[in-house]
């Protein structure tokens, strides 16, 4: 296992034992994990986004404060948070990790994620020039988060 790997574990334990709110110093946990700083940051940053379904909350000094919350919220409303966040531009990646949370929630059965997915990939859109192509990825997954809402 990579070290990236064993942080975000670590964190998702901190997160699951704290019922949802996971709070430590990043130095402390570095030290703990016998790696730098800065790997910390690294993981946050790529694992704990709002995209992947946390907020995260960041004191500067005193060895970093570091608070990340799981978003709970019902089906309509994550989803509503989701399109807001989207914006006017998607990546492929981007979509595929919504979806991956969609699935891991419990909000869409793999057979309609797999058809999401593909609808929204490169292989469709590819012919497509950027920054249209993102443009249409997002106007069209939108959609289909409406879709699941009805």
């Amino acid at each position: 296992m990579k070290i990236s790997d064993i942080i975000e574990e670590v964190i998702k334990e901190l997160i699951e034992n704290e019922e949802g709110i996971a709070q430590f110093q990043r130095n402390e946990l570095a030290n703990r994990l016998n790696c730098v700083p800065s790997q910390i940051n690294y993981v946050i940053n790529s694992r704990f986004t709002n995209e992947h379904g946390y907020m995260v909350e960041s004191r500067r000094g005193g060895g970093g404060s570091i608070t990340i919350r799981r978003i709970k919220m019902g089906k309509s409303g994550y989803f509503m948070h989701i399109i807001a966040s989207i914006g006017s531009t998607i990546s492929q990646a981007s979509a595929l990790t919504f979806i991956q949370n969609f699935l891991d929630y419990g909000y869409v059965e793999p057979s309609e994620a797999r058809l999401m997915a593909a609808a929204l990939s490169d292989k469709v859109l590819g012919r497509i020039q950027q920054p249209l192509q993102d443009t249409l990825r997002a106007a069209l997954f939108k959609n289909m988060i409406i879709s699941l809402l009805s």
